[in-house]
């Protein structure tokens, strides 16, 4: 039982930092996508 309780543990744990992670990605491609837009539109 004790091993079910740890592994459930882990498993949120890493997946809640798998969230943030992919959040972190997600706003990196944002903010490329804006500057490429920025460039293609001349107003930077």
């Amino acid at each position: 039982m004790r091993k079910i309780a740890v592994l459930t543990i882990a498993a949120v744990a890493l997946t809640l930092s798998a969230c943030n992670t992919v959040r972190g990605v997600g706003q990196d491609l944002e903010a490329a996508g804006q500057g490429v837009q920025c460039s293609v539109q001349g107003t930077c």
